[in-house]
């Protein structure tokens, strides 16, 4: 059974993959594959280490409408966005703008940026189109927002002439991606949500376009388009590769690169249009069944320009968020969170109606 790949589900009902996800049998099996390869031949094949997260390069640019060579990998989704932010030509009174609440990645670094003259302006939604001006240089936004699971319709954004920075950690592996539709400049995923990789295992497309005016900012022994002549490496200042890897600068997580490929395997033999209509349709029933609870109100309610997202956002009357999670979890082994006054919950596809009707009984 599927369920079986997922050793922890033996005891809780998890319905917090927007935290973590759960690592597969899989996913640990390949991590210590590597590691067992790198005893038996005492790291002499290094170098095909690489080949194969070139192979994972192409599986991941196929997840998200990209090419191969648009992929790099990244310790965590920070990562990307400071080497955009920081390799950008800012001028005083160029503009970045975002959705107001949220991830803290896109709102922290952006601020500082005011030193420097740039200005940063935070809208709801409904007006995000009217904050795109003339002197926006970049739109930073989630696919999925971390605490309430609102998915903005950026398919539909006139971004003028502004560059389009997508954060898809909350949703990819869980909701299919269109990037012809999306357009986005820059796309970043950490795949340790969703995408059930262990840490370390994030990714980041940058479009064939934005490579050409996007300097590196790691600089490493791999900066030289030429790094695999490891017998003669390059002894002065690097050629870059017109390739994305240019940004990684040194040595990958090979280990977490690993069980992330795992998790796309599985991810495509399930078959991702199958995973999300899963997940969606356990939302669906998820909300149905909580508006039959007293004293719920669902945030996807409350704001109807959401589109079908894979968390489930729910105030309850009298009860603080953060103690109700706690209780769940201390006195039924339900794993959930809260997130700024809300219950958050994340089914992914190794969720079934069981977990729903566990968690409706105990609340």
């Amino acid at each position: 059974m599927l369920r079986d790949q997922f050793p922890a589900l033996a005891r809780y009902t998890y319905l917090n993959t927007a935290t973590y996800g759960l690592l597969s049998r899989r996913g640990r099996a390949a991590m210590v594959g590597h590691l067992d390869r790198r005893d038996e031949f005492a790291c002499g094949d290094f170098l095909a280490w690489f080949d194969d997260m070139d192979r994972l390069r192409g599986k991941l640019g196929r997840l998200v409408g990209a090419q191969a060579d648009d992929i790099a990998f990244a310790p965590n989704a920070a990562t990307p966005l400071s080497l955009l932010l920081n390799g950008l030509d800012w001028a005083p009174g160029d503009e970045i703008v975002t959705l107001e609440n949220e991830f803290p990645n896109q709102l922290y670094f952006p601020a500082l940026l005011a030193s420097r003259g740039v200005k940063f302006v935070a809208a709801p939604w409904e007006q995000l189109q009217e904050r795109i001006t003339a002197r926006t240089r970049l739109i930073v936004v989630s696919q999925v927002s971390y605490s309430t699971g609102f998915r903005p319709r950026l398919e539909t954004l006139d971004r003028r002439n502004a560059l389009l920075y997508v954060d898809a950690t909350q949703c990819l592996g869980a909701l299919t991606f269109d990037g012809a539709a999306v357009r986005p400049d820059f796309l970043a995923v950490n795949g340790y949500k969703w995408m059930l990789a262990p840490n370390g295992a994030a990714f980041y497309a940058v479009s064939p376009a934005l490579r050409a005016q996007l300097a590196p900012q790691v600089i490493g022994w791999r900066s030289h388009f030429d790094w695999r002549n490891v017998n003669n490496l390059h002894a002065a200042a690097p050629v870059f590769a017109e390739a994305a890897e240019r940004y990684e600068g040194g040595m990958l997580d090979f280990p977490s690169l690993y069980a992330l490929e795992a998790a796309v395997d599985m991810l495509f033999e399930l078959g991702p249009e199958q995973v999300e209509r899963h997940v969606l349709d356990l939302n669906e029933t998820l909300r149905g069944a909580l508006r039959r609870v007293p004293g719920v109100s669902l945030y996807s309610d409350e704001f109807a320009a959401t589109g079908p997202t894979p968390i489930t956002s729910v105030h309850f009357a009298g009860q603080e968020a953060g103690a109700l999670a706690a209780r769940l979890k201390a006195e039924h082994d339900i794993l959930t969170s809260a997130r700024c006054g809300r219950l958050r919950l994340s089914p992914h596809f190794y969720n079934d109606e069981n977990d729903v009707d566990r968690l409706l009984a105990a609340l």
